[in-house]
């Protein structure tokens, strides 16, 4: 049974893969500057990155969880989402109101997701 970490500092991984299964750190975003829908999309772009660097994408995700610092913006966080997911392979998800650790993020994303099958 192996156990890979990718992306590792001190504190965390940004990347762990064990037994056919990838899970991700959460995701913020690089430009806090943005709107909701902008922070998501950058946030959804820098998981296609990582899913890939693991060997696997946005085909094979499992779960989802997802922090709005404001659910008056959920909507929008939900129309990047929606563009962005694999249609008829939606994840299971969790969406909730947060506090996040900056207070200029607006969204964090945290995924797991299967390797494909070779």
């Amino acid at each position: 049974m192996s156990l890979t970490h990718y992306d590792s500092n001190a504190r965390m991984s940004q990347i762990a893969i064990h037994n056919g299964t990838v899970y991700l750190a959460g995701q913020v975003p690089a430009d806090a500057g943005a709107d909701m829908r902008g922070q998501t999309e950058q946030v959804l772009a820098r998981i296609d990155e990582l899913l890939g660097r693991a060997g696997t994408s946005k085909e094979h995700l499992v779960s989802a969880q997802i922090w709005v610092n404001d659910m008056a913006e959920f909507a929008d966080m939900n129309a990047a989402w929606d563009a962005w997911v694999t249609p008829g392979r939606p994840p299971v998800r969790a969406a909730v109101e947060a506090k996040l650790a900056k207070p200029e993020w607006k969204v964090e994303i945290m995924v797991v997701a299967a390797l494909p099958e070779e």
